[in-house]
């Protein structure tokens, strides 16, 4: 079985194990930020994983106009220079703020004649952009505690309210 074949095959059994969740992929400089951050003595009550981690990290980049314009300038001035067989660690996020990523991986910016970014590009670049932040560890935490509690409150709401 090809390695794509294989990798679809993994998402499908992920997705329906964990339907509200989506895999992507992190480059490993931005992967390894967030394992500390995971690992990190202020995440605490309750320890957010890696899909709360990157979600908040997707959110705080939505949270201003211009988000898509601030990712494809990152992709098209920063990770553009990385080399481009830079090793990825599977992951997973929130499906709420995947759908965010794949409008703009959707968007006419990600369309002929401009280069195509893929969805582990984008998400790396939500991630980069927020460790750019003022005490970002503190700032990811908090977001992902915002996430959390409007996640909470969207499955104990009657399904047609």
């Amino acid at each position: 079985m090809s390695t794509a074949r294989q990798d679809h095959a993994v998402q499908v059994a992920l997705e329906a194990e964990h339907p509200d969740t989506i895999e992507t992929r992190l480059w490993l400089e931005e992967h390894e930020w967030l394992y500390g951050l995971l690992r990190s003595d202020d995440n605490v009550s309750p320890t957010f994983r890696f899909p709360d981690l990157i979600s908040a990290c997707v959110s705080l980049v939505f949270l201003h106009d211009g988000a898509a314009t601030r990712i494809f300038d990152f992709l098209g001035t920063q990770l553009v220079l990385r080399p481009p067989l830079t090793p990825r660690r599977r992951e997973s996020m929130w499906r709420q703020q995947y759908e965010l990523l794949l409008a703009v991986q959707r968007s006419p910016a990600n369309r002929h004649p401009n280069p195509k970014f893929q969805l582990d590009q984008l998400t790396t670049a939500c991630v980069a952009l927020c460790r750019q932040l003022d005490e970002p560890d503190a700032i990811v935490l908090r977001q992902a505690r915002l996430n959390m509690a409007e996640r909470s409150a969207r499955w104990r709401s009657p399904p047609n309210a």
